[in-house]
């Protein structure tokens, strides 16, 4: 056989020299080898070996703490039992999910039934021409000193290729590209390879995706590091289940004697330091920060996934529209971005279009800092975006993780928006005292961001004395509000539009608060002086009235419905007038219009209070969407007034039944489905026997 130097070997296992004994070639053609000085070629340099030595078996000690994955080993079983061709497995998820563990805990146990048992890290293609020329070496021990890593490797793989019933593990692949030539070489063996990418091997290896442990789990690998303890499984739960942030926890607990309670206190307060640190003898490259920080690296050509990244770190892990998202970019730039995270194991992409993210990850990603604002930014330009109760409430969801993490004192504009907005729709979710609680921490965020005397901290202190008076604190919101009219007054002028809004709250407080008289009179002069100073059509002018029509049917409804036809006719002719203006589907028009079913009902005249509430129902299903939690509570209200008013007849029956189906089909079990069971079963009882 002749060389590019012009060198000859002829006859079986003849070697010839060329270019300085850098090149030898056997006789008969088998093997070329490269020699990187001159050297005497042992006999085994000549051939491959027939077989592997017996137990040959290379694997790192991680199978002490393995714990469950019950399922993934089944699953292992199943895949590797095929018989005849190639098998590829491919285990993939988060940094610090326990891959590894995985593969080195299912190798170990069947090292009787393949030979050689390797294990390659392949984070890189060298790590991997390194681990396969170990694996020559290994194969032939005299070979060490004699052979480049690149002869090496290709004496391995040709090794691979020639022979069946051997197991590799390719650990921490990080591009399915690094391995494509040798899996399609090797053929007849078992590759088990672990990897955070989770797409790119469709056409190369099954895929396998491995999640967090189960909380038994994760609190049985705590306890084998630093023993059962009080608030292990609170500890487990705020770690996500991450093996990984589990073990680096429990090891951290053992070696500085403290106990779980106060690891996770310190995990709240100083989250950044506490991920990075790992307990002596341990690997410090495999702390949660060091790890992720290698996949956020590995993304920096996509600068954009990275501030996905920082945004949705400070919202909730679970149930975050991709659609949130599509602000953030041109639709070609969020689909690579959420791609690329994807990919990466950052992010997890569900069929219903939204995307999850480990609270871990999350956690350090606020704390790489700078994308709180934005992120309530964000989450603010889809307050209303979506339509539908079940659409809000996974919007308040998001909210209350955002005010969770973020500290009250560095809000700005933003969180001033998005907490007004947030009491404004909380309070059925999370009840009047959390709706309070977010509007004095818009007010706060209004001062320092706008100023005391703006106009839009003015609006944020009207809406939380509504906030207290819809919690009950009558005395309360009508202090807030006489100081805050007082003050507009002072700074805007009595004229002022603001200044209207904020008597026609005043008068609805008193309202609630059992003044009656006070509150009509102060209503009716309201709109009135509103409508001659702003102008009869004015937005402000049609909206003061219905602290008017809501104090009329107060009053109507306090003399047993003596005055319900005139108070009926004085409402009728105002509604025609906003009619005639703006027409019936508007929020000025709707709220006098609630005030009218109820005058009517007052009065006695049932049938045209039905039709009023029909006609209701219609409407604020096309201001606020079928599904939306004004739509849903009219209709609430609706079979209610029928059954008290006409009893339990079949359409009360449908339409609570229906009500109960959609609430359930919407948001699921919650507190407010029980109370409206339980509301549906109190008016299904028939009423005790007397006498």
């Amino acid at each position: 056989m002749t060389g590019e130097s012009g060198a000859e070997a002829v006859g079986r296992r003849s070697i010839a020299a060329g270019q300085g004994v850098r090149q030898a070639l056997t006789g008969d053609g088998s093997v070329a080898l490269y020699a990187e000085k001159s050297v005497n070629l042992p006999a085994e340099a000549f051939a491959l070996p027939a077989t592997a030595p017996e137990g040959l078996v290379n694997l790192p000690d991680r199978t002490s703490l393995f714990v469950g994955r019950a399922r993934e080993l089944a699953l292992l079983d199943e895949a590797f039992r095929e018989a005849n061709g190639v098998v590829v497995q491919a285990v993939h998820g988060l940094g610090g999910i326990g891959k590894s563990t995985l593969a080195a805990h299912w190798a170990a146990g069947r090292v009787g039934s393949y030979n050689p048992v390797w294990w390659i890290t392949a984070e890189t293609a060298a790590d991997l021409d390194t681990g396969l020329a170990e694996l020559a070496v290994a194969l032939q021990p005299a070979l060490r000193d004699v052979l480049s890593r690149e002869a090496l490797r290709e004496r391995a793989v040709q090794w691979l290729a020639r022979h069946e019933g051997w197991l590799l593990v390719l650990d921490n692949v990080a591009d399915p590209a690094d391995v494509r030539g040798l899996l399609g070489r090797a053929t007849g063996g078992r590759f088990l390879v672990t990897t955070r990418r989770a797409s790119g091997w469709h056409k190369m290896a099954r895929p396998l995706a491995l999640d967090v442990l189960s909380p038994a789990e994760a609190a049985e690998l705590f306890a084998r590091i630093d023993g059962p303890g009080e608030e292990v499984d609170a500890l487990c739960r705020e770690l996500g289940y991450l093996p990984l942030a589990v073990e680096q926890a429990a090891a951290y607990c053992a070696e500085a004697g403290i106990s779980a309670g106060r690891y996770l206190e310190l995990l709240g307060a100083y989250p950044e330091e506490v991920f990075a640190q790992s307990a002596e003898g341990t690997d410090q490259d495999r702390t949660v920060a060091r790890v992720w920080r290698v996949s956020l690296d590995r993304l920096a050509d996509t600068p954009l996934a990275g501030r996905i990244l920082g945004v949705v770190g400070w919202w909730a892990s679970e149930g975050i529209p991709r659609a949130y998202l599509e602000a953030m970019g041109t639709p070609v730039e969020v689909t690579e971005a959420v791609r690329r995270l994807a990919a990466h194991s950052l992010v997890k992409v569900h069929e219903d279009d939204t995307i999850s993210v480990h609270r871990l990850v999350q956690a350090v990603a606020r704390a790489e800092g700078g994308a709180g604002h934005d992120a309530a930014l964000v989450l603010l330009s889809n307050a209303d975006r979506f339509r539908g109760i079940d659409a809000d409430v996974r919007w308040l969801t998001h909210l209350e993780a955002l005010a969770g993490h973020t500290d009250p004192e560095s809000d700005g504009e933003h969180e001033a928006w998005l907490f007004n907005l947030g009491g404004l729709k909380s309070s059925q979710e999370y009840g009047h005292s959390r709706r309070t609680e977010l509007h004095e921490r818009a007010v706060a965020a209004a001062e320092r961001a706008f100023g005391p005397r703006a106009e839009f901290t003015f609006s944020f202190r009207r809406n939380r004395a509504e906030g207290y008076g819809y919690a009950g604190d009558h005395a309360r919101a009508i202090e807030l509000l006489e100081r805050d009219l007082a003050d507009h007054a002072r700074v805007f002028g009595a004229r002022n539009p603001g200044t209207f809004e904020i008597r026609a709250d005043l008068a609805e407080v008193l309202l609630d608060a059992g003044q009656l008289q006070e509150a009509l009179k102060l209503a009716k002069r309201n709109a009135t002086r509103a409508e001659r100073v702003l102008g009869s059509d004015h937005e402000v002018a049609l909206g003061v009235w219905s602290a008017w029509a809501k104090a009329l049917r107060y009053s109507v409804e306090d003399d047993d419905g003596a005055h319900a036809a005139e108070a009926a006719h004085a409402i009728e002719t105002w509604l025609a007038r906003v009619e005639a203006a703006q027409g019936e589907d508007n929020r000025f028009y709707d709220h006098v219009h609630w005030e009218l079913i109820w005058v009517r009902a007052a009065a006695g005249d049932i049938e045209e209070a039905t039709v009023l509430f029909e006609r209701c129902i219609a409407r604020r299903e096309r201001l606020y969407g079928e599904t939306s939690r004004a739509a849903l509570n009219t209709r609430r209200a609706f079979a209610t007034f029928l059954w008290g008013t006409v009893g339990a007849s079949d359409r009360a029956r449908e339409l609570l039944a229906q009500l109960i189906a959609d609430w359930e089909r919407l948001l699921g079990e919650t507190p407010h489905l029980e109370e409206l069971r339980a509301h549906y079963a109190r008016l299904a009882s028939p009423p005790e026997a007397t006498g």
